[in-house]
C-alpha cells in the first residue's frame, strides 16, 4: 500500500543555513493493509520526521514514498486532497489539535465542508454519531462540548473517529498515548488493534519497547534517522541481532529485578553505509563496526 523508498531528510541550521543536519536517512519499509507496524526508536531518532512526510506534512530531501504506486511527493490540489481521504494522522498532544474557541465537534464539520458539502444534515448526523460510537465514546457525551471539558483520551478518539468518516485505509499514530494515563492508554490501544482488524494500515509511532511488542505485526527500529534492524515483531524482539535493539530491549525495567542488575550490551558501534541485509527471512539488519571491526550481520551471534 504505502512504500518508502531510501527516504531522507536533511534540514539546514547554523547562520545563514550554511550547516546541515540529516533527520532521516536512507530509510525504506513498506506499509500493508490489516498490520500494525511500530516504528521504535529513542527521542531525536527521525520517528516524527518519518510520520509528518508520509503526511506530506513535510517534503523528503531524497528518496520517495509512494501510495498504492503513486509518488505522494507529487501530489497537489486535488490529488493531494484524495490522498488525505486515504491517510490520515493522530498526533501526541490532542489538545493542541484542537482551536480552543470552538466546540471540539467542529473537527466533523471541517470534514463534511471539504468532503461530503451535499450530505444531508439528518444523515450527517447520524454518520457522526456512528463513527463516535465506534470508537467507544458516548456521542450524548461528547458532541457539543469544549477541548477543555473532554479528557486527553477523549480527544484523541474523537480524532480517529474524525479520521473514520474518511474512507481511510491509512493511520499515522505518532505517540499518541504518550499523554495519556494507563486506564485510558489500553483502550485507545485496543481501538488501533480494532482498526486493524478493519484492513487499515496503521503506522504506530512510538519509544516504548512494551506498546509495540503488544500491538504490532512488524517492528522497525530507528538509530540517529537509520534504520537498524527491522522485521516481524517476534523476531526483532525475539532475536535482536543489532546491538543498539538489544541495548533498547536490556533496558526495559523488569519487575523485581534492578537495572544495574541488568547485563547491558554495549551500543558503541557505527552503522556501515550499506543496505540492510536479510538474517532470516523477514528480518533485515544493519551492518555495524564495534571498535573498528567490521561485523558481517549474517555471521553475527546472538
Amino acid at each position: 500500500m504505502l512504500r518508502l523508498e531510501r527516504v531522507s531528510k536533511t534540514y539546514r541550521t547554523g547562520a545563514f543555513g550554511r550547516g546541515t543536519t540529516a533527520a532521516v536517512r536512507d530509510v525504506s519499509f513498506e506499509l500493508r493493509p490489516g498490520e500494525v507496524t511500530s516504528l521504535i526508536g529513542e527521542s531525536g531518532s527521525g520517528k516524527s520526521t518519518i510520520g509528518r512526510m508520509i503526511l506530506r506534512l513535510t517534503r523528503p530531501t531524497a528518496g520517495t514514498i509512494t501510495f498504492d504506486g503513486t509518488d505522494v511527493g507529487r501530489l497537489s490540489g486535488t490529488g493531494l486532497k484524495e490522498y488525505y481521504r486515504h491517510a490520515q494522522g493522530v498526533f501526541q498532544d490532542p489538545f493542541s489539535t484542537y482551536n480552543p474557541i470552538f466546540r471540539a465537534d467542529r473537527v466533523f464539520a471541517m470534514i463534511r465542508q471539504s468532503y461530503f458539502p451535499r450530505v444531508r444534515d439528518e444523515e450527517w448526523r447520524g454518520r457522526v454519531a456512528e463513527a463516535i460510537a465506534s470508537v467507544n465514546l458516548n456521542p450524548d457525551l461528547v458532541l457539543g462540548k469544549y477541548p477543555h471539558q473532554l479528557s486527553g483520551g477523549q480527544l484523541q478518539r474523537l480524532l480517529v473517529a474524525r479520521a473514520l468518516l474518511l474512507d481511510i485505509r491509512l493511520l499515522v499514530a505518532d505517540e499518541i498515548i504518550s499523554m495519556l494515563d494507563a486506564s485510558t492508554r489500553i483502550d485507545v490501544l485496543n481501538l488501533l488493534a480494532d482498526l486493524k482488524e478493519r484492513g487499515l494500515a496503521v503506522l504506530f509511532i512510538t519509544h516504548d519497547l512494551s506498546l509495540g511488542n503488544y500491538l504490532s505485526d512488524q517492528t522497525v527500529i530507528l538509530r540517529h534517522g537509520a534504520v537498524v534492524e527491522r522485521g516481524a515483531t517476534e523476531k526483532v524482539f525475539g532475536d535482536p541481532r543489532h546491538p543498539y535493539t538489544r541495548t533498547l530491549l536490556a533496558s526495559v525495567p523488569r519487575l523485581g529485578t534492578r537495572w544495574e542488575d541488568l547485563p547491558v550490551p554495549s551500543s558503541d558501534s557505527h552503522e556501515c553505509a550499506t543496505p540492510l541485509e536479510e538474517v532470516e527471512e523477514g528480518h533485515f539488519v544493519a551492518c555495524f563496526d564495534t571498535n573498528g571491526v567490521h561485523h558481517g550481520r549474517k555471521s553475527e551471534s546472538v
